[in-house]
């Protein structure tokens, strides 16, 4: 069906997609890869395909004749490891050979947006902005260059050379700077829709790195799927322990603290910039919250408060419990059973556990998901 070049395309394909998926948690490392501008680029390893061939062994390989029957287990020439180098010498194997491909991020995300058949989100139709686009209207005399109309300049060389005299008419025509006429840029404010994520995240003492590292690469896709959907996406970092405090991501990341776990305060935070910078009524914002479950038990009440009045401004609020064993109920901690409660009142409320690289996936085609579906 497919040429030799096609298959080896197709294979070389798989195999960088199968290369990216195992260097994913290494790429997510880099403290600014969620909001560094531009063309964003990471760098993946990839072991060299060589076509399949056939080929005479190598001089020095031994030769040896058949030994009879044989038991599973039987030793019949001990393996060499790749390369010979012995000690400081220099060695003369083949080794395995590695080249980097550089890959946008954009490219990343569409590969696992395509594999996880996510579907895409839909903006808030009371959620738009004005920005100010420059349009075209009218003509004048005068203006930039670039902006010369010329078919517009030849109609009015055209117009007054057919009303000169009959003597003028048999001349040909030329322009004169009377002619000229430029296009005219306006400024127009027009309507357009903008998100906003807000990312919390619980850095007390008990969330560990391991459990920081999980949180991240859920924002991160959360965030690169968001921005699939908007033209133009801001993020707020927000982290916290018996206090909370906003940081850039670089910080962010890094932040730790030996204090307690307060929610409410991250949660009164959040609404602070919400309130100041963030209204939902012009921009469609998101509230991404990773913790490890545990909160003041005297915090409760306050923290529910403060979660729900979250919840009921914002497109989509989405809850990442991290670490501890592999199946998750509802109400094992008390922000999940917070949000579990919230999730029941109708609210846009998502919850998910993760306790490791494949819990990233589940949680991300979960929220992708249910989002499209309240919409």
């Amino acid at each position: 069906m497919f040429s030799r070049g096609a298959r080896d395309w197709l294979r070389h394909n798989e195999k960088v997609r199968d290369a990216v998926k195992e260097s994913l948690p290494e790429l997510l490392a880099n403290s600014d890869l969620m909001t560094r501008p531009g063309n964003r680029t990471v760098a993946v390893p990839v072991k060299f395909l060589e076509h399949s061939r056939l080929r005479l062994a190598d001089a020095q390989v031994h030769q040896g004749a058949g030994q009879g029957k044989g038991e599973p287990g039987d030793i019949l020439q001990p393996g060499r490891e790749e390369g010979d180098a012995q000690g400081s010498q220099g060695g003369t194997g083949e080794g395995e050979i590695r080249f980097v491909v550089e890959l946008k991020v954009d490219e990343i995300v569409d590969w696992l947006w395509e594999e996880l058949k996510l579907p895409e989100l839909k903006p808030k139709r009371t959620a738009t902005m004005d920005q100010n686009e420059y349009v075209r209207e009218g003509w004048d005399k005068r203006g930039a260059r670039s902006r010369l109309d010329r078919r517009r300049t030849m109609k009015e060389a055209v117009k007054r050379h057919a009303i000169q005299a009959p003597a003028v008419n048999e001349e040909p025509i030329s322009l004169v700077n009377d002619d000229l006429r430029f296009r005219q840029l306006v400024r127009r404010p027009s309507p357009a829709t903008s998100a906003a994520v807000i990312f919390a995240l619980d850095v007390s003492g008990s969330m560990d790195e391991a459990q920081r590292r999980l949180a991240k690469q859920f924002f991160f896709f959360a965030l690169q799927g968001i921005r699939r959907q908007y033209a133009k996406v801001e993020t707020v970092f927000l982290a916290h322990a018996a206090q909370a405090w906003e940081f850039d991501e670089s910080q962010f990341f890094q932040a730790s603290s030996s204090g307690g776990t307060v929610t409410s305060t991250v949660a009164r935070l959040a609404l602070e910039v919400m309130g100041s910078r963030y209204d939902p009524s012009r921009y469609n914002v998101y509230f991404f919250y990773a913790s490890d479950g545990e909160n003041a038990a005297e915090d409760r009440d306050e923290a529910r408060t403060a979660l729900a009045e979250i919840a009921a401004q914002v497109n989509y609020t989405g809850y990442c419990e991290t670490g501890g064993v592999a199946t998750f109920r509802p109400r094992d901690t008390q922000l999940a059973e917070i949000f579990t409660e919230l999730k029941g009142s109708g609210l846009a409320v998502g919850t998910s556990h993760i306790a490791s690289q494949d819990d990233v996936w589940k949680a991300i085609r979960e929220f992708f998901t249910q989002q499209a579906a309240s919409d």
